[in-house]
Order: structure tokens, then C-alpha cells, then sequence
């Protein structure tokens, strides 16, 4: 008797059509239009075609930022995470027997600890959006009050996620402005927004518009008994004061400029650390060292506030995962440049940064940079017609334009965030400079 009689025959039924019986007839499909089946070769030649169309940073001058950046990666990340015992081991659940990726996410909290200068860290988040939103619930915990101040120049989808995130806590999510000259938070509008109801204050630096925002760590001396939270740029940390040494409560950021690929936008490293007082609020899980019953040194479970682990209603969050393997891949990043080596790459991307914007600085037509502050790796310009129309223009240079902030800040019309980092070339510069000078004329 064939395989698929005896399937059915198993299952008590007449034929495959059966196995969806009970879906309405009203949403089924009779024939989807799909091509025939092509061997293997076609079908890889096929694709490779289709991918041939792309222009990427590997093949054109980027100058795209705003959260995800073209940082160079040695090949030796993608050939540790490679490795059988990181890249199939995902979440574990028998986690002491996984001692090597244990010592790997113990590294990498250790690694984000120093950068920070933060006391504890947890073995990561989504990302960058969702640590915002994870942190904001945190407060909350921490200030059982219903106000959360961010920035006006934020991205629109970590505001979006926020707000996600906070609905079910009843959270008011409540921006304030930032200094039309430099770039910088205004400390007034904070003072105005500040209510007996704010439950915690959001800052970025560098913040969306690249600027090292130098009113940020006057913001717990102002207001001491309001959790602060930072979200960084974790390469900028190599050269700026980290927010642990200014009292925030709770840093957050993303890792991909730490050894990841920009890979459309995903998937991504979620940084998330706190003071110790507050640990036991924080969500995800932490990794501890520890002795085991022989006296070896041995990495453990320490923390575990997720639903999945404990009683719902004491769960610090209902993530039910991390991103392990990314983790790693940071944490071998870190490894290999070191201090130094991390110290020179931030001060290759301010200083690529700065050069571009000279670059542009008596372009006619274009007004660059639109703020004062100062920068790290990306920049603010006003442009002579809409950025979205600009790059279009630019991408038949062969040149990946910057990110229009309109939809960001939507007051900035005409302003687009252009990047620099040790991937920027004087050739790229060169021909970005000769692509806006042709479209301004």
C-alpha cells in the first residue's frame, strides 16, 4: 500500500482535502497562482538574478544611519557564532549544561557592564525599541506613577513600540523639545513637562541627531528622585562619559554597531542595564559565576523575571526569549578589538564625521550642519528639495543616500541625517560632494 494511503487511512479519512475541512469555504483558495517547480539550479540562478538588483553598502557608498550603521566586521564574529554549540543552542532550558554559552553571555555582560559603567546587565533584549519599551515599564515599577517623558527627536518607531509597550500599564507617553540651535534636550521644556506624575525621564546620546548631548547628564542632579534612563550609542562609549558615572538608573541601546550586520534591519541586540538596587526589577534573564558542589568555577541561571519562569503576576516581562546568538557575536567583537582598538574605531567615526561635514559646509544649496552641538557619527543637513526625492537622485550615482527625518521629527521637512564611520571613504565623500553639487545646480 503507498506511504500517503496508509497516512490517510491512519487518519480515518478519505483524501487530503479533508485535513481542511474545517475552514470556511468563504476564505479558502481554489488555486493559487503559483508557477511550476524549477529544479535547484534554475531556481538558485533565479534568485541570484533577483538579488542583483539590490545596491547595497557592500557595493555603494552608504551614508545611512539613524540606529543601524556599516561598521566592518571581522571575519572571525561570524566564525565563532558559526560554531555548532552557539548557533544550534538558541535558548536553553537545561541552561547549566550549556556552560560554554553560559561564559559567552556572562562575557558580554560583563563587556556592557564596563561600557556603561552600569552594575548589572541582562543577556539582552529584541533591541533597541523594545528595551525603550521594557525600560519605561520599569520605572514605572520602580515609580509607581503613570508619566513618561521622551525625547521629541526620537525615531518614530521606537515611539511606536513605546507606546505598545506602556498601553497596558495605562503609561502617558509625553515628549519634550529639544534646543533649535544645538540640537541638544531643552531643559526648560523638561522643567515645564515635569509633574508629580512622571514615573521616569528618557534621554539619547548621542541622540537622533548625532549629537553628544551635553545637558543629558545634568538631569539627575535636577531631578534625583525621578528614574533617568539613557539610551546609547554603546560605540560611542569608547570616548564620551558613560551614564553610570551621571547617575542614570538604567541604560539601554543597540548592538548591532558592535559586530553586526545592518541585514535589513534585523534581527538586532537590545542592550539593557541598571543599577544594582534595581535588579530585581529588571527583565530578561541574568547569567552569574559562581562555584559548583567540587568547587569549580561554574556560570548559572542567576535571574529569571520572565512569565515562563515564574508566577505571571510576578513576571518582570513576557519575553520569552533573547538574542543569544547575537550576544555572542558582541561579546567576541568586543573580545577581539579590545579597549583600544574601540577607542580608536569611535574617534575613526568622529573624525570621518567631521570631515564630511567640512566637506559640505560651503555647498551651495545645502546647510550643513543644521546644529551646533557636538557630533560623533552622524549629522544633521537641510537640503535643497525633499530628502526622499534626493535620494532617489543619489541612487543613480550609485550612492545610498542619508535618512529623511520628517516622519521622525515632523517639523524637519527638509533635513536629512546623513552618516560617517570607518567604512566612509575619501572616495565615497568625494563622489557624495560631486552628486550634490549636480543636483543643486
Amino acid at each position: 500500500m503507498p506511504l500517503d494511503r496508509r497516512m490517510l487511512d491512519e487518519l480515518g479519512i478519505e483524501n487530503v482535502e479533508q485535513l481542511f475541512s474545517d475552514i470556511p469555504g468563504e476564505v479558502r483558495m481554489e488555486d493559487l497562482p503559483l508557477p511550476k517547480g524549477k529544479g535547484e539550479m534554475d531556481v538558485v540562478r533565479h534568485v541570484q538574478n533577483m538579488l542583483s538588483d539590490n545596491v547595497t553598502a557592500d557595493t555603494a557608498p552608504c551614508f545611512l544611519g539613524g540606529g543601524y550603521y556599516h561598521h566592518f566586521i571581522p571575519a572571525a564574529v561570524n566564525t565563532i557564532i558559526s560554531r555548532s554549540e552557539f548557533i544550534t543552542s538558541y535558548t536553553p532550558y537545561q541552561a547549566e549544561i550549556s556552560q560554554g554559552m553560559l561564559q559567552s553571555l556572562f562575557e558580554y555582560q560583563s563587556y556592557i557592564a564596563e561600557l556603561t559603567a552600569m552594575d548589572a546587565v541582562n543577556s539582552s533584549n529584541y533591541d533597541w525599541s523594545t528595551a525603550l519599551g521594557e525600560a519605561a515599564t520599569m520605572c514605572h515599577r520602580i515609580l509607581p506613577k503613570k508619566t513618561f517623558l521622551v525625547p521629541e527627536a526620537m525615531s518614530w518607531d521606537k515611539k511606536s513600540v513605546l507606546k505598545n509597550y506602556v498601553a497596558g500599564a495605562k503609561l502617558n507617553v509625553v515628549e519634550y523639545s529639544y534646543d533649535p540651535f544645538t540640537g541638544e534636550l531643552d531643559l526648560d521644556s523638561i522643567r515645564e513637562k515635569m509633574t508629580d506624575d512622571v514615573c521616569g525621564i528618557y534621554a539619547e546620546v548621542p541622540n537622533l541627531f548625532g549629537i553628544i548631548d551635553s545637558q543629558a547628564p545634568k538631569l539627575k542632579q535636577e531631578f534625583p528622585d525621578v528614574p533617568l534612563v539613557v539610551g546609547v550609542n554603546p560605540l560611542s562609549l569608547a570616548l564620551v562619559k558613560p551614564p553610570g558615572e551621571y547617575g542614570a538608573d538604567i541604560v539601554i541601546g543597540e548592538g548591532q554597531p558592535l559586530g553586526l550586520p545592518m541585514n535589513v534591519g534585523g534581527p538586532s541586540l537590545g542592550l539593557f542595564a541598571c543599577r544594582m538596587e534595581h535588579v530585581r526589577k529588571m527583565p530578561g534573564r541574568l547569567i552569574g559565576l559562581t562555584k559548583d558542589q567540587d568547587g569549580r568555577r561554574a556560570f548559572c541561571m542567576t535571574l529569571q523575571t520572565r512569565e515562563q519562569h515564574i508566577r505571571r503576576s510576578k513576571a518582570t516581562s513576557n519575553i520569552c526569549t533573547n538574542e543569544a546568538l547575537l550576544a555572542v557575536a558582541v561579546s567576541a567583537y568586543l573580545g577581539m578589538t579590545g579597549s583600544k582598538g574601540l577607542r580608536s574605531l569611535a574617534r575613526i567615526n568622529m573624525k570621518r564625521t567631521a570631515e564630511l561635514m567640512e566637506r559640505l559646509a560651503d555647498l551651495e544649496g545645502f546647510d550643513a550642519p543644521v546644529f551646533s552641538g557636538a557630533h560623533f557619527n552622524e549629522f544633521v543637513v537641510k537640503t535643497p528639495l525633499r530628502p526622499e526625492k534626493l535620494n532617489k537622485l543619489l541612487l543613480r550615482h550609485g550612492i545610498i543616500g542619508g535618512l529623511p527625518l520628517q516622519r521622525h521629527v515632523p517639523r524637519l521637512i527638509d533635513h536629512m541625517l546623513l552618516t560617517a564611520t570607518e567604512m566612509t571613504s575619501d572616495e565615497d565623500m568625494d563622489r557624495l560632494v560631486a552628486a550634490f553639487r549636480e543636483v543643486g545646480q
